[in-house]
Order: structure tokens, then sequence, then C-alpha cells
């Protein structure tokens, strides 16, 4: 044992090599290489650190210097030689160690999200990872412009702005079908946020969606799930927020949950604007800036580069078409639950 902790072993031949090389002045074989290499990714795999191994090096070497003076400029040549072959050795464990890791997440990410391995089994392995599936835990999903993969920059950017500030705080950051995970304790209410915006600032414009704390083994799932509906419904609504909680955007899922009658709703309601020159869509637009501007004509007018007048008549075409006012009250309630059942559907470029 050094006097740092390293076990002599993987010193094992150095000092012979050195004082060969100054008695001869020849540089290390292919053999030696090799075998220092050997002796790095074993190191790394009993889990020494790098800094105390290449320290127990030079140490070594410092010992031996005073034997060979003569031929000083070989030797250290030989030993950067040395200790480079062993740092290969090193990284090229550590290197093989990151992918087992990633690999293994993805699996597990892959069965706990997909039920393809009973409860215990997969309880056991989430504590690998940090996380207690007998907890609550809440899922926020990431999506960029660009698909994301595991050790890529953006992830790793994400990974370590969040070790930094909340250190292994049973957090599980994961790629899955080239979003970004973050699975976190559903009472650890400033972890989610903060992925968030670190994912939005990383992808300069990518939008992230934060499902429900939910309990058991089946919580992660359904978590997952609501974060991916959440996303899927600000694409189908046009939502411009970069990040949307699962809990604000329930009420979709309400009025779609019986969509025969949401279609019914807007092909009574809105039906008629197909027969308009130009078809549907262009009033549709209309009447979705309308109420996303709470129904202040001015802004609405300036959303759609229209003059205030040309909105006006809009309106009021909408109103002889339907028969139902944009600007009544009575009228607005059923109007908006129809805009919206339409964007859900996709309609009127799609059939429903």
């Amino acid at each position: 044992m050094t006097d740092r902790g390293i076990p002599e072993r993987y010193l094992d031949g150095y000092t012979r090599i050195l004082e060969e090389v100054s008695a001869t002045g020849r540089r290390l074989t292919r053999e030696e290489l090799e075998a220092r290499r050997v002796l790095g990714e074993q190191a790394a795999e009993a889990g020494h650190g790098l800094r105390a191994l290449v320290s127990a090096h030079l140490s070594a070497t410092r010992a031996t210097w005073p034997q060979v003076l003569t031929a000083s400029e070989s030797t250290l040549a030989a030993a950067h030689q040395a200790i480079d072959a062993f740092a290969e050795g090193y990284e090229r464990a550590q290197r093989l160690a990151v992918r087992q890791e990633e690999a293994a997440r993805r699996e597990f990410i892959d069965d706990l999200l997909y039920g393809r391995s009973d409860l215990g089994r997969l309880a056991e392995r989430a504590e690998r990872f940090g996380l207690r599936l007998s907890h609550a835990h809440a899922v926020a999903v990431a999506e960029g412009p660009a698909a994301y993969e595991e050790g890529a920059p953006v992830p790793r950017r994400v990974e370590q702005a969040l070790l930094a500030r909340f250190g292994h705080r049973n957090v599980l950051l994961t790629t899955k079908d080239g979003r970004l995970l973050c699975i976190a304790p559903g009472s650890e209410e400033e972890i989610l946020p903060c992925f968030a915006q670190q994912a939005h600032a990383a992808t300069e414009g990518g939008r992230v969606a934060i499902g429900r704390p939910q309990p058991g083994p089946g919580g992660v799932v359904q978590s997952y799930e609501e974060a991916l509906n959440a996303l899927e419904l600000a694409e189908r609504l046009g939502l411009d927020d970069p990040v949307l909680r699962a809990v604000d955007l329930l009420v979709y899922p309400v009025l779609t949950r019986d969509r025969q009658a949401m279609a019914d709703l807007v092909l009574g309601t809105l039906g008629p604007l197909t027969t308009a020159r130009g078809g549907a869509e262009p009033l549709l637009d209309t009447l979705t800036a309308y109420f996303d501007c709470g129904c202040v004509a001015a802004e609405t007018a300036r959303r759609l580069s229209l003059s205030v007048r040309a909105l006006t008549y809009r309106l009021e075409r909408i109103h002889k078409l339907t028969g139902a006012d944009p600007a009544d009250p009575a009228h607005r309630y059923k109007l908006q639950t129809a805009v919206i059942g339409a964007r859900l559907l996709d309609w009127p470029a799609r059939d429903v």
C-alpha cells in the first residue's frame, strides 16, 4: 500500500521499467503499454481516484530518480508514456462503466414506464437510481428542436445544473424517445420547476410539461403520461407557454372525455362556418384570437393584423352564420367551448 492508500499492485513493474529505460534508453514496448492500460482499468473498476493514482506514480518516480540520473530525458519520456497509458486504461474503464450505467438506466426506465417487470423487482432496481417507488413522484418531460440523446451536451448541462443546486436528492434524469425526463419526489416541489427552467434555457426554446405527483410504483407512469398529454394538448391548441403544468390543463381532458358529444357541439355550433367564403378556418382563427385576447376587439385586431372594422365585420359574419354572438356573454361560453373542441379535434382539417 502506498502512502496515499493505493495498492502497490497498480504500480507493478513501473520502477523496473524506469530502471531499464535509464540503462538502455529504450522506449516502452507495446506489451508494457498494454499492461499499464490493464492496470489502469483495474484501478478504475476498484474505485480508486485517478488523481491519487497519478500521484502514487509520481512518488514512485521520485523515489527511483536518484538511481537513474544518468538518463533523465529518456526516463522522463518513459514515465510519461507509462502514466499516460495507465490513465488511458482508467478512462477506458470509466467510459465503459458510463455506457453500462446509461444502458441500465434506459432499461429500467423502459420497464418502469411500460410495466415489463414485477413491482418487487422494479422497486429494488429503483433504489439503485435513488427512487423509492413507495413514495409519490412527479415527472417532467422536455422536448426541444432536436431529439435528446443520452450523454449529449444538453442533458449533461441540465443534469449538472440540478446536481449543483440539489445534489443527489433522489432525482433521476434520463432520455426517452428523444425527450428529456426528470423524475423527482413529489414532496420536492422546487426540483421540477428548476429542471423546466434549465431545459428551456439549454434548448433556447424547448417546451417542458410537468405531471402531477402520483403515489406508488404506478404513480411515475401516471405522471409521465400526464406530462406527455400536456405536450400533445399544447401542440393541438397552439399554446405558447414554455412550461406547462398538467394540473392547469385538466379542463381539456374533461371536455374531450365524451368525444362524440364534443363533436356534436363543434358541428352543431361551428358547422355553418364552412359555408363562408374561404371556408371555416379564417373565422375559426378569428374566434380563437378573440377569446385568447379576453374578447378585447382592439387587441384581437392587432394580433390578426386587421383593422377593428374588419374584425367587427368578421364577428358579425360569425353571428349571422351560427346564430351565436361572440360579444354576447350568454352565447360566449358555448362558442368558446366549441372553439376549444375544434382545436382539440383538429376540425375542420379532419372530419369529426
